[in-house]
């Protein structure tokens, strides 16, 4: 797949995701597979781009090619400047938020809300595309409603005003995350354009991956949640992908030392006092699928200091760590 300039290879796209998609997860998620990783969203409203939390999210030193930025609003002159911005601040891709369901979001008619506004879509995605001279992405839902699945009108619009690659989450705004995702209409949506159109919904394997790609016709396949203390999905889905055959799981002291990795560049990049509070949500996530996880996770989560959190995490990755819990328990 090509977005611009950049080749995006393999065709295995990280979802942006708030509070999670940091520059930390994302070079990671990159090492591990991923053709490209795209930011947690950043805001349009001036007045808080210079909070501590806005610029770690512009901190994109070492980070590595293609950077995307995802910018949300609903206006199409704060989003065009927030576009311009987030360039200057490094930004090598613009994704346009219209497809997160959360109601902080939808009630200030930003992110999966605008769906319902078509003329205002396309005055916002001119006005970005024209701002800057990096390709500019949106990423949508099929629609606001079940009963008003627009996502094809939406992706005309988006090919129109000249959008590079437009990411499709399965599920209108009313579904947020129930049911299935809706592979038929991301189909439909494909047909309708002639652009790069990512998969996104409901993939966690790499048979999922295989069997998306092949209903939708997708040029990519896009992962959120399934990435979550599985960063290696990228390298699983790519493998499979390329050769028909399933990579062997990381085994329990592999994946102890890609978090402890992770926990290290968490550290560093916000330093101690939040980079362990931040850690907490993932090392859940790391460590929930092994079935001593629960009396580990109510130990760990209350430490406050990383080199005792570290040295937990590293002992419940060991055989020594386990041997040492079952006594406890």
């Amino acid at each position: 797949m090509k977005i611009g300039p950049y080749d995006i290879e393999p065709a295995l796209v990280l979802a942006p995701m708030a509070g999670i998609t940091d520059k930390p997860f994302r070079v990671l998620c990159k090492r591990l597979g991923a053709g490209l990783c795209v930011s947690e969203m950043t805001a349009s409203d001036p007045s808080v781009w210079q909070t501590r939390k806005s610029r770690l999210r512009r901190d994109h030193a070492g980070e590595p090619e293609p950077v995307s930025v995802q910018i949300a609003g609903y206006d199409p002159e704060m989003l065009a400047d927030a576009a311009r911005f987030n360039v200057d601040e490094g930004a090598q891709i613009i994704d346009i938020n219209m497809g997160c369901p959360a109601k902080k979001v939808c009630k200030r008619e930003a992110g999966s809300a605008l769906l319902a506004d078509e003329p205002l879509v396309a005055r916002i995605l001119d006005a970005v595309v024209r701002a800057v001279d990096v390709p500019v992405t949106l990423k949508i839902r099929t629609g606001p409603s079940p009963d008003r699945r627009n996502g094809e009108t939406i992706a005309r619009i988006a090919e129109d005003c000249g959008i590079a690659a437009l990411a499709v989450h399965g599920r209108t705004r009313a579904d947020r995350f129930l049911g299935q995702a809706e592979y038929d209409t991301i189909a439909r949506i494909k047909s309708a354009v002639s652009i790069p159109v990512m998969a996104n919904g409901d993939v966690a394997t790499p048979e999922q991956a295989r069997q998306v790609l092949a209903a939708t016709g997708a040029d990519a396949v896009m992962i959120g949640r399934a990435a979550q203390g599985r960063p290696w999905i990228f390298r699983e889905i790519g493998h499979f992908l390329r050769t028909g055959e399933r990579l062997p799981l990381p085994t329990r002291a592999e994946a102890g030392a890609i978090l402890l990795g992770h926990l290290d560049d968490l550290y560093a990049f916000y330093g101690e006092h939040m980079g362990v509070r931040i850690a907490r949500k993932h090392i859940g996530w790391y460590t929930q699928a092994h079935a001593d996880a629960q009396s580990f996770w109510s130990a760990v989560s209350r430490v406050d200091t990383a080199a005792i959190q570290r040295r937990m995490v590293a002992e419940f990755f060991t055989l020594a760590g386990v041997a040492a819990l079952a006594q406890a328990a």
